[in-house]
């Protein structure tokens, strides 16, 4: 186990290298012109250009200026370790916005997976064990609703239920934990149940089709022949056969998320990495691009690798050579 932990990590490495160099190509390939031309002014002079060029960066080849980057991410630069440089646009450190964007994307998505879990799990189990009875039906149609509905229109539906109507929740923003729990603990409920009801429904499908497919297995019928009682079959046997494959699922859905709460952090005005990283894009900020590209891809790979983990532990059979 411990050499594929390291032969992981060092994909990890690899993975990082090839997403950071698949950016570059797609930042200096795509047409959208001189990215120096967008912070020169409006009336640029050719001089005007050149330093700025020099003073973003720009000025070297771009071979020359991936190299840079490696190494400053590894080594460090003025800003301290990892290298992230400074924004186009804003020309301040990116890796003190980063980790102050992360801690909300973070809070966040941790707030939504234990919501969509403790949905999700509990109902694709119950609706699995009581398969074609109504109340499968029901949940499993509420659940195809969640997976059907843009997540935009269940936060703007929230929003005027619970803020604009009952009065009930404070509307858009963040307050961080340290300033006043009790705040930032009101302001996130509806981003936690937006996020937590579009997963909880793929979880809850995803939950009850394992279910149904390990309750058919030979050696669940081998432990009725031997007696045991159906509540030890289903949490020992079939429970924990059927929810092993979800564990892939968040291992994924969690490593996407870092960077991938867009729509939802719009909606309820949330600064996090997500809404960061589709201004820097808009923006053509290659060093926040890159910064968010570089969390997205250490998170995915080290998620999986815990997911590979936990599946040796629930699974015997599973082994890594």
């Amino acid at each position: 186990m411990g050499r594929y932990i390291i032969r992981r990590l060092l994909w990890t490495v690899l993975v990082v290298v090839l997403v950071t160099l698949l950016t570059f190509v797609i930042f200096f390939v795509m047409p959208k012109g001189d990215p120096a031309l967008r912070f020169a002014g409006k009336s640029p002079t050719p001089e005007l250009i050149q330093e700025v060029k020099e003073s973003l960066g720009l000025d070297k080849s771009v071979p020359e200026q991936y190299g840079l980057f490696l190494e400053r991410l590894v080594t460090g630069d003025e800003y301290g370790w990892p290298g992230l440089g400074k924004s186009f646009q804003t020309k301040q450190a990116v890796k003190p916005e980063l980790v102050q964007r992360a801690q909300v994307t973070i809070t966040l998505i941790i707030g939504g997976a234990l919501l969509w879990l403790a949905i999700g799990i509990p109902v694709g189990v119950i609706s699995a064990l009581r398969r074609g009875s109504a109340l499968d039906r029901i949940s499993m149609g509420t659940a195809l609703f969640f997976v059907s509905a843009p997540v935009f229109w269940l936060g703007l539906l929230s929003l005027y239920v619970f803020w604009k109507k009952l009065g009930w929740l404070p509307g858009t923003g963040y307050v961080s934990f340290g300033s006043d729990p009790g705040a930032w603990f009101s302001h996130m409920i509806l981003p936690w149940m937006v996020l937590a009801l579009l997963f909880a429904a793929i979880y809850a499908r995803v939950v009850r089709g394992n279910m149904i497919d390990v309750m058919t297995e030979d050696y669940i019928r081998t432990a009725r022949a031997k007696g045991l009682s159906e509540r030890r079959i289903v949490l020992k046997h079939e429970l924990r056969t059927g929810i092993t494959p979800v564990i892939t699922l968040l291992a994924i859905d969690l490593g996407v998320l870092v960077g991938g709460t867009i729509v939802t952090e719009t909606v309820f005005n949330l600064q996090g990495l997500g809404n960061w990283l589709l201004v820097a894009a808009q923006n053509n900020d290659l060093p926040v691009t890159l910064a968010v590209t570089v969390l997205v891809a250490i998170a995915v790979s080290l998620f999986s690798l815990i997911a590979d983990i936990l599946y040796a532990i629930l699974d015997p059979r599973v082994r890594y050579q």
